[in-house]
């Protein structure tokens, strides 16, 4: 079958033009405008770059609409024009290559050209698959509206982005070619860990006419990229790079690579495979020029194909069961009745007084000890170092909390790589506070993906694969566990999200702090389709400012029962007794619906969470051979930290 791209092209190389942002820019506009909106308010200057890339030598010109998608454009308030914005780009594309075939009988081509969303997908975001693709396929349909040639979907960091908007082309334009970009970083993989190997064979298998690669981090590195795709693809391949990294001179980033340097590398493109060649980021008309007369100097040298060699593909391993993972796993699995206790980090680096705590509540025959990863974003010594030392020095198994509110996804996929291959084997995936409700509110929150996004990756690390489908060795052998709230206003959205999570992979969940059962009991009831084991979280309050504070600052729904009978103790020693009694009057009742209780142990007070779980451990067999959990070899395994 024929490629639709030999149709227009032929076997030949063909010249892209160059980036339309940098040009925009290197004319005054500044980079807070919507670019993609200037097809409306500034038509004339669009087409003139279009002309200037054309008598430059470009023989495709790219539309002015790579961020017009309705996402994108939804942060200017111009959601509701994505057709009007990508029509006029198409239209004034066409206009400046109309008007090089009347004036000059030149031949050109206008390429729709469609960007990335500037959102993740799921499992790392929240935006589905079949949303994003109607999204690309609105913008794709005007595109084709407006008259264009080809497609050329480009900068994807994800390979299932990418797909999403291949098929979005072949349902919205069945009829135009689309060529499918993917960016790298600087060891040639794509920004979602996937090699180029791995990149080309889904391009092609998505049903893309043309793969390669753009933006990225210059010549060089597309050339790597290139180079690997053409071992594994007979398909046309394309190299459209930045013209190198950007630096930093006199406030303005300025692109370094010459017009003469990127003119060389389109001669190392063509000999490596490629058909396609072009500038994305900081190339001008100028590298443009340069480029063309590296191919007339070439003249018809036929483009060099490698014989395909089948792309390697990851393995999946296959965790071992629930029970075999952990001290927790084999409660949970077992049926048995779960007793944690969350012990919170220090604010400095003397954990002295939890390891106390922690020999004390282990004594007592509590299974698990939790420990929190900075609440309420406060900056304390890190969940993952207290874990260890708790696990070296007592014995008693962790579970770590752990949020992705401080770490991109390549930091997460370190610390959970290094957190299995130290011991830990219990993780709660959490989504964070954010730091405005800490003592550094100033601080850059990260948030690259969710609470279920980062269930996703651990399920991933779990099947011995991080996520970009490279196999890691072996599998990371975690618990799964996951926090549910029953008690906030929007119980919809919550029991959505929870859905997410179980679908995604969770394994139990753990509730936050609860003083109204009616909220619990609705709440088990809601996910009576999609439950997993639950732990309710229990908080023995101390005073009746602590109930204040809980209901009025934290908004955790507190029955007007409790705060007359916290009322009523009026003193401190009271008011400790008065809510000790509380919380085992609320874990006696709780207990037939739960699979375990998580209690807290405010201001470090570990006698107390004792008291409250003293029935339930006196009542549990698996108490004292859960405390005692870890071997000696274990001990040993994770104390050389």
């Amino acid at each position: 079958m024929n490629n639709p791209l030999d149709n227009l092209f032929g076997a030949r190389p063909v010249l892209f033009d160059g980036a339309m942002g940098t040009s925009l820019y290197g004319h005054g506009v500044f980079i807070n405008r919507c670019y993609d909106e200037l097809n409306l308010s500034q038509p004339e200057l669009v087409r003139t770059i279009h002309e200037e890339y054309l008598q430059a030598g470009a023989e495709i010109v790219e539309t002015n609409t790579f961020g017009a998608n309705a996402l994108r454009l939804q942060r200017y308030g111009l959601a509701d024009r994505v057709a009007e914005i990508n029509q006029a780009g198409a239209e004034l594309a066409r206009k400046a290559v109309n008007q090089l075939k009347d004036k000059q009988s030149g031949e050109a081509w206008v390429a729709g050209c469609v960007g990335p969303l500037g959102v993740r997908l799921e499992p790392l975001g929240k935006l589905g698959a079949e949303e994003a693709r109607g999204i690309f396929a609105e913008q794709i349909a005007a595109l084709a509206a407006g008259g264009v040639d080809l497609l050329t979907i480009e900068t994807m960091s994800a390979l299932n982005e990418a797909q999403q908007a291949i098929l979005a082309a072949k349902q919205a334009a069945p009829d135009l070619p689309v060529l499918a970009m993917v960016t790298v970083d600087e060891d040639a993989n794509c920004l979602d860990g996937s090699s180029p190997e791995t990149a080309a064979t889904r391009l092609a298998e998505w049903g893309a006419d043309a793969i390669g690669c753009n933006c990225s981090v210059g010549p060089a590195t597309v050339l790597t990229a290139i180079e690997r795709m053409a071992a594994v693809s007979r398909l046309p391949l394309i190299a459209m790079p930045n013209a190198g990294m950007p630096r930093s001179v006199d406030g303005r980033n300025i692109y370094l690579c010459s017009p003469e340097y990127m003119a060389s590398f389109t001669r190392k493109f063509l000999k490596a495979g490629a058909r396609f060649v072009g500038g994305c980021c900081g190339t001008t008309p100028n590298h443009i020029r340069a480029m063309k007369s590296a191919l007339r100097a070439l003249g018809a040298q036929q483009v060099s194909l490698q014989k395909p060699v089948e792309a390697p593909t990851a393995q999946e391993i296959t965790p071992a069961p629930l029970a075999a993972r952990s001290a927790l796993g084999a409660l949970i699995a077992g049926g048995a009745f779960v007793a944690m206790v969350e012990v919170v980090t220090p604010k400095g680096i003397d954990c002295s007084k939890e390891l106390a705590g922690a020999r004390m509540l282990a004594a007592s025959g509590v299974h698990i000890i939790n420990v929190p990863d900075s609440p309420r974003a406060s900056a304390r010594m890190s969940a993952q170092s207290l874990c260890i030392q708790l696990q070296q020095q007592t014995g008693v198994e962790t579970l770590l909390h752990y949020t992705c509110r401080d770490r991109n996804v390549l930091s997460m996929q370190s610390d959970l790589l290094g957190a299995s291959s130290i011991g830990l084997k219990n993780v709660l995936c959490l989504t964070g506070d954010p730091p405005k409700l800490g003592n550094y509110p100033d601080a850059t929150a990260v948030f690259d993906v969710d609470a279920i996004g980062l269930v996703n990756m651990v399920r991933r690390l779990n099947h011995g694969l991080d996520i970009g489908s490279n196999p890691i060795g072996a599998s990371t052998g975690f618990s799964i566990g996951v926090a549910a709230n029953p008690g906030v206003p929007d119980l919809d959205n919550e029991i959505r999200r929870f859905a997410y999570k179980v679908e995604a992979g969770a394994e139990y969940a753990i509730t936050q702090p609860v003083f109204d059962l009616r909220l619990l009991e609705l709440f088990l009831k809601r996910i009576e389709g999609f439950r997993i084991p639950v732990i309710a979280g229990i908080w023995p309050l101390t005073s009746l400012r602590n109930a204040e504070f809980m209901k009025n600052d934290l908004r955790v729904s507190m029955p007007d029962e409790i705060m007359h009978r916290m009322q009523r103790a009026d003193t401190p020693e009271l008011a400790r007794a008065e809510g000790i009694r509380i919380a085992r009057e609320m874990l006696t009742t709780a207990k037939p619906m739960i699979q375990g209780v998580q209690v807290s142990a405010p201001f470090g007070r570990y006698g107390a969470a004792i008291e409250i779980l003293e029935d339930v451990l006196s009542a549990s067999p698996a108490g004292s051979a859960a405390a005692g959990a870890l071997s000696n070899a274990e001990r040993s395994g994770v104390g050389n930290v």
